[in-house]
């Protein structure tokens, strides 16, 4: 499972934060690791210098063999609470889609 990592130009995409997400969603989705060929989280801050209480979205997206994209999307006050809540969609959907797809 590659995992492809962006930033918007309001947040700082270090190495450190990299590394965090890759973890996370290594950690979280590990049980899909044989379906899922590639990964794209993209994290954005919606407000910029303006701050707010759900500015930072993560959005994931997930390519599954044989069928389109999925695609979930979190908003929070911070990166690593967006980061989770995005994760915890993201194994739900999975969850769902790949019990539909045993069961053809």
């Amino acid at each position: 499972m590659k995992i492809q990592f962006n930033t918007d130009n309001n947040i700082e995409g270090t190495e450190k934060l990299e590394t965090f997400v890759s973890k996370k969603i290594r950690n979280g989705l590990k049980h899909f690791v044989d379906n899922v060929s590639r990964i794209e989280v993209h994290l954005s801050d919606q407000n910029a210098d303006k701050g707010g209480t759900d500015d930072i979205q993560c959005k994931i997206e997930a390519r599954v063999e044989g069928i389109q994209p999925v695609i979930v999307v979190s908003k929070s006050g911070s990166k690593e609470k967006a980061l989770i809540d995005a994760i915890d969609k993201m194994k739900a959907t999975l969850g769902t889609i790949m019990g539909k797809i045993k069961d053809k």
